[in-house]
């Protein structure tokens, strides 16, 4: 797997360079990288980001700084999915691409699913196995397919409380 006219900032891992597919995208300082990792043209990735194993960060999405991405996190592109256009059109500039932007801090949780055009807040928490088709708010908890609002990760959360939060227990 390639790693092919990419914009490395300083200090960026790679922990498997031969276990990633990277090009055409710009990767910011301080990121870190796991295996079969798939980050596409026109990608821009902050600094001090996390990509956990088995993601897919596909052209059009932006990671801000300190994004945390888990295993198996799949991005997407394109509202309405076709092997080829009305028309017969294969080439690529016949698709409409949505840009999908997630503010810093956020954390997505492992084979979440994030589709196009919405934008992850500040902050905001997208638990494991969620499908996030609508705009999540800064600090917000969601889950659920489609995902919703079911918490807060207020501006002090610990990850016990966050926890508590989503999970509605207390100790």
């Amino acid at each position: 797997m390639p790693i092919i006219d990419v914009d490395f900032g300083d200090d960026v891992v790679v922990s498997h360079p031969d276990l990633v597919n990277l090009y055409g995208c710009a990767i910011g300082s301080g990121t870190r990288i796991g295996p079969f990792v798939e980050i596409q043209r026109g990608s821009r990735i902050g600094r001090r980001c996390k990509i956990s194993s088995h993601s897919f960060i596909c052209e059009g999405v932006v990671l801000e700084d300190e994004v945390m991405i888990a295993h198996g996190v799949m991005f997407t592109n394109d509202r309405m999915p076709r092997a080829v256009r009305p028309g017969g059109s294969r080439e690529a500039q016949a698709w409409a691409q949505d840009a999908t932007v997630v503010r810093r801090g956020a954390s997505i949780g492992s084979n979440a699913t994030i589709g196009c055009g919405v934008e992850i807040g500040s902050y905001a928490v997208v638990s494991c196995g969620a499908v996030v088709m609508r705009d999540v708010p800064a600090r917000a908890v969601v889950a659920g397919v489609p995902a919703s609002v079911i918490g807060h990760a207020g501006a002090n959360a610990t990850a016990p409380r966050l926890f508590e939060t989503v999970l509605g227990e207390t100790s």
